[in-house]
């Protein structure tokens, strides 16, 4: 045969042989779309009945991180505590250290004023009425029961009774000052049996 006889075959041929699409046109799925929810419905009732032990995970990890919280809260609560009551103290401290060193200008106006100087009286009376009113007491007055706590003896005198009786202040020779309740000099004094 001639090569004429061999196209027209394969016309012939093509004509009933199997139709040949471009490869531009996209084939259809292979599976129907009535798989997938059937495929997500066995994943469903699987994740089912795994759920209680992934929800008992999360509760888990839930409380431990409430336990974490709470105890981080406390943790900060005390620190800020501690914080206000340490700032408080060095407060208190330095206004302390600030009303003994001015002890000694309470002392000259004390002894000035027991000289007779005229017109130190009101500025001892103006001092002691603010550092009254900030904290500063005044230890030492005579007449009432000696206190180791707030008073210094160096000096004591013996009275005519049997000595049953507490021993009293007799007589104040140096101030003693207290500061918010703590000693800041105690009072020397003479005691009497």
């Amino acid at each position: 045969m001639n090569a004429s006889s061999d196209v027209s075959e394969l016309e012939a041929g093509s004509a009933s042989g199997p139709e040949i699409k471009p490869a531009d046109e996209p084939e259809p799925a292979a599976t129907d779309p009535g798989s997938e929810d059937v495929k997500a419905g066995e994943e469903g009732a699987a994740g089912a009945e795994g759920a209680p032990s992934d929800l008992a995970a999360v509760i888990a990890e839930r409380d431990a991180y409430l336990e974490d919280l709470q105890r981080v809260t406390a943790e900060f609560t005390n620190f800020r505590r501690q914080t206000m009551r340490r700032n408080t103290e060095l407060v208190a401290q330095a206004a302390s250290r600030l009303a003994k060193e001015l002890l000694v200008v309470l002392d000259a106006c004390e002894a000035a004023v027991s000289q007779g100087v005229e017109g130190i009286d009101a500025v001892q009376a103006q001092l002691l009425g603010v550092l009254t009113g900030e904290g500063l007491a005044v230890l030492g007055t005579v007449d009432e029961p000696f206190d180791p706590g707030f008073h210094e003896a160096v000096m004591s005198e013996e009275t005519g009774t049997d000595g049953q009786s507490a021993p009293v202040v007799a007589d104040v020779l140096r101030t003693g000052y207290a500061w918010n309740g703590r000693v800041l000099r105690p009072a020397m004094v003479k005691v009497r049996n």
